[in-house]
């Protein structure tokens, strides 16, 4: 089949949330193929323990290019614990400029409780502005409704969640099968 033909991997929304001293990271299960829908309980948000320091890590692009991210992420937080920003930086960089790398189509959310960075291919490090970072297929939609709902009265998960319901009933390639990870500061 030429390349030109291949209809593409869609699906995911990764939501990150900081409020109150802590962060949720919501994702929901949704991959698809065209429009098909492959699998809908897909987990693309993981709680990684390098060093003992807690990280939580979402996902969205291809889940092996992903988990790939994910064990290079791990082995730059274990040569540099407790330091996510550091860690970030590097893995960015290492994105960048190695050619296996290079070739990688995923983007990352990760928060160690305290920060919250959009990780991507181009080597970004991405701190996102009001406390909202959202990346995949319906992340502008999930961003869109956590900032609308940031200044009422609920907590991180219940913003977190509630964007990842209206983007579920806008994005066809987002469903309602959530994984939450909450972190404190």
């Amino acid at each position: 089949m030429h390349n030109d033909d291949f209809p593409g991997w869609h699906g995911t929304t990764i939501i990150g949330v900081r409020k109150g001293g802590e962060v949720v990271v919501a994702g929901d299960g949704q991959v698809s193929l065209g429009q098909t829908v492959i699998k809908g309980t897909a987990r693309k948000v993981r709680r990684l323990s390098p060093g003992g320091f807690d990280v939580v890590a979402g996902f969205a692009g291809s889940t092996a290019d992903a988990f790939t991210l994910l064990e290079r992420l791990e082995a730059k937080l274990e040569a540099t614990p407790g330091q996510l920003q550091r860690a970030s930086v590097e893995l960015a960089k290492d994105w960048r400029t190695d050619k296996y790398l290079q070739k990688l189509e995923a983007m990352l959310i990760v928060t160690d409780g305290k920060q919250l960075f959009v990780i991507t291919g181009a080597g970004d490090v991405l701190e996102p502005e009001h406390d909202i970072a959202a990346i995949g297929s319906g992340g502008n939609y999930a961003l869109a409704a956590a900032r609308g709902l940031y200044e009422s009265d609920r907590d991180a998960e219940r913003i977190a969640r509630d964007a990842m319901a209206i983007a579920a009933d806008i994005c066809v390639y987002t469903n309602g099968n959530l994984t939450v990870e909450t972190i404190s500061g």
